[in-house]
């Protein structure tokens, strides 16, 4: 069985970080060791037997803390059971159909093996920093369109492949 779990993400105003929370409760009912930690705080992923990690997509790209995590650790990462996620659509795309990863994203996964990609809707709401989510706030496009039950039953099948292993 695996003994600990990294969830690690890039996030700019939270909602990234939320899933990962989700992700990693999930992980944790189903009895592994979580930790679910910011990916510019993660010095090294050796004490991790598998790790999931996220990023929020802005303009077509994921977040550059989870970009600079996976290429910072690639080596390490390519040892061990990866999944990603990304998070971003501001409309309900997310939950009606398959969202594919973003160009590096699918980069980062053939190099490193990864087991899976799955893109969830995402969440920009009043207060949110930077000055394209002020203007996709201006503009009425905002909202919250994260689907925490899809969140839980992908992580439920990350689990189940873990505590098999």
């Amino acid at each position: 069985m695996t003994e600990k779990v990294l969830v690690t993400y890039g996030t700019t105003n939270g909602s990234t970080a939320e899933i990962a929370e989700a992700v990693a409760t999930v992980l944790r009912k189903d009895g592994l060791s979580v930790e679910a930690r910011p990916a510019r705080d993660v010095a090294s992923v050796a004490p991790y037997d598998a790790v999931v990690v996220g990023g929020g997509l802005y303009a077509g790209r994921w977040h550059k803390d989870a970009r600079r995590f996976v290429r910072r650790h690639r080596r390490t990462l390519a040892g061990r059971p990866v999944w990603f996620f990304s998070s971003g659509p501001l409309d309900p795309s997310a939950s009606q159909r398959d969202i594919p990863p973003v160009r590096g994203v699918r980069r980062a996964m053939t190099r490193l093996d990864a087991r899976e990609h799955i893109t969830f809707g995402g969440c920009l709401e009043e207060g949110a920093r930077g000055r394209v989510a002020g203007m996709i706030l201006r503009s009425g496009k905002g909202g919250d369109f994260r689907d925490f039950a899809a969140i839980e039953t992908w992580a439920a099948g990350i689990a189940h492949e873990l505590n098999r292993s």
